[in-house]
């Protein structure tokens, strides 16, 4: 059977060693602070990150993967000894011209290997927890075609909720969508936000206090998973306290089919959710 190869961005969230574990292949977004560019979980680890958020007189900047990332590591997986395909899997085309960028580059190697490039319309680990369950489909033997199914059908079942301390980051930024309905609200009225189905920023409903949305989010996982088999991650951004009292509530309401894996939002997506973000982020197996 021929192989097939994972390949995401660096907006997944995956942790290191369970990417190395499912030879996850990642390519790095940039991230740009003053006159410094750096490269997203390669040259800024996380805690740097937010570190350096917490000093800058500016909000920092990102930038997607050049086309010559992509060609790179596409014509890496080429010359392996074992033949095989690409299923390559990023963050949603309506924040980042990332999937677009993968597009031109499975042109550029079309002679060499075929990739299969996919828009997650989503972002962080709900798009981590996607690729995981391919790449492992993958190395349990599946078929192209089956982890190309498995892949819109879990984009198809998945859902995150999250709640920031301030929108200011995702003002700032204009990656805002379709949030920007909530702007301007009462003092410590926290916007409970999901992406929707083009894979933008969207409002559900606003609450008041960071506990009562953090509440609601658990109510509105449990409304769409409805008793359904589930696999849900929580991300947070500096707030792991909150983060693994937030997976307990989880794990407590949900079926869970498998441990619940806490990870913290990544210098990219961190330049646009700020420090204390909280997000459940699940799907129906």
């Amino acid at each position: 059977m021929m192989k097939l190869y994972i390949v995401t961005d660096s907006t997944a969230d995956i942790p290191k060693e369970l990417a190395a574990e499912l030879d996850i292949h990642i390519v790095p977004l940039k991230v740009h602070i003053g006159d410094m560019t750096y490269l997203d979980g390669v040259t800024l680890s996380t805690g740097e990150f937010y570190e350096k958020l917490a000093q800058a007189d500016k909000l920092p900047r990102t930038s997607q993967p050049s086309p010559a990332d992509f060609v790179d590591v596409y014509e890496s997986l080429a010359a392996r000894e074992e033949d095989g395909e690409v299923i390559s899997i990023h963050l949603s085309s309506a924040l980042s011209g990332t999937y677009q960028t993968a597009n031109l580059a499975k042109d550029m190697v079309r002679e060499k290997i075929n990739v299969h490039a996919i828009d997650s319309r989503t972002a962080s680990y709900a798009l981590g927890a996607i690729v995981v369950a391919v790449a492992r489909a993958a190395r349990a033997g599946n078929g192209l075609q089956y982890c190309l199914d498995l892949t819109q059908r879990l984009i198809a079942n998945h859902k995150a909720f999250f709640v920031m301390d301030t929108l200011m980051y995702l003002q700032k930024g204009g990656r805002i969508g379709k949030a920007s309905a909530v702007l301007g609200s009462l003092l410590n009225v926290k916007p409970i936000l999901t992406f929707d189905e083009a894979g933008e920023v969207a409002a559900v409903e606003k609450v008041r206090g960071k506990k009562k949305a953090v509440g609601r989010i658990v109510d509105l996982i449990n409304e769409y998973a409805a008793g359904e088999p589930v696999v849900a991650s929580v991300v947070h951004a500096t707030s792991h306290e909150e983060a693994e009292a937030l997976k307990v509530r989880v794990a407590e309401t949900l079926n869970i089919t498998e441990d619940i894996v806490v990870t913290e939002l990544g210098p990219v997506i961190g330049t646009y959710g700020g420090p204390g973000l909280l997000a459940v982020m699940l799907y129906k197996v």
